[in-house]
């Protein structure tokens, strides 16, 4: 009996002997070590955050083979692959936008007080129509279309600059005019692009409804995917006719956005150097 009694108590202890217990053991430890203990506890709070989110990721793409980080990361379509909004327009179908269009700008003349009727107006809301077509011009061809037939072998390693391209575009935010010139600059690699390809790509970009912004990456986007150079630089400087008509109202307003990407982004020499071949004269 005496030897059972023995085993019970090793094997279940009473809460009292293990609250005496874990309070003697707490006085054993020395103000310095509890410090140190503390300090590192918050050191890994520090960056515990992130490196349960690394955790948590790797184990999410290692179990389910996909997660929504991926998802982020996966690679945007081609732009080389893109549809035109119109690209399949047969003449039939161009009429019929032009006359859908036509009817809008005559309830548009009339919602703003004008007489459509009147004789300096009567052919007005075709005009705008056909227009308006042409503006969005871009939206009828597609990027592969337009280089397609102009991509050549060479052994090319210098710094290829089409500079000061015209591009009239219109602001998707307020339908009005943006307009300014364009600098392209490549370092082939052993291919090149027929230079006139090169203003034809800033054309179908530009006649369509944008953002400066957004023009400006899908130029270099374009060039970089059809020859896959070493390197794509892009200067973009426009008037807004949003910021000077109305708004603002900044008469003399001037954006300028650029796209670097591969050794112009990673090479500062590169980069200066275009930036020295490509600077926009004022306009």
């Amino acid at each position: 009996m005496a030897s059972q009694q023995s085993d019970d108590d090793t094997c279940f202890e009473s809460p009292v002997s293990i609250n005496r217990r874990v309070f003697s053991s707490s006085l054993s430890t020395s103000p310095k070590s509890m410090t140190a203990k503390r300090n590192h506890e918050s050191s890994y709070d520090t960056v515990s955050p992130l490196l349960r989110q690394l955790k948590s990721t790797s184990l999410s793409v290692q179990e389910n083979g996909e997660n929504e980080r991926s998802v982020h990361l996966r690679r945007r379509p081609s732009v080389l692959d893109e549809k035109a909004l119109r690209e399949a327009d047969t003449q039939s179908v161009r009429e019929q936008r032009i006359n859908a269009i036509t009817r809008s700008y005559e309830g548009i003349l009339g919602s703003i007080g004008e007489d459509p009727s009147r004789q300096g107006l009567l052919k007005t809301p075709k005009r705008a129509a056909e227009a308006l077509v042409f503006f969005t011009k871009g939206y009828e061809q597609t990027i592969r279309d337009v280089v397609s037939d102009a991509i050549f072998d060479e052994e090319c390693e210098n710094m290829v600059v089409v500079k000061e391209i015209d591009i009239y575009s219109l602001c998707e935010h307020h339908m009005v005019p943006f307009f300014g010139k364009v600098s392209v600059g490549y370092l082939p690699n052993k291919r090149v692009l027929g230079l006139s390809k090169i203003a034809r790509i800033v054309e179908v970009f530009s006649r369509r409804l944008q953002v400066q912004e957004r023009l400006t990456r899908q130029i270099a986007e374009a060039i970089a995917e059809a020859i896959e150079p070493r390197g794509v630089a892009v200067i973009v400087e426009c008037l807004h006719m949003c910021m000077i008509m109305r708004g603002a109202e900044k008469v003399n307003s001037r954006t300028t956005t650029s796209a670097m990407l591969g050794v112009f982004r990673e090479d500062p020499k590169t980069r200066e150097e275009f930036l020295t071949l490509g600077r926009i004269k004022p306009f």
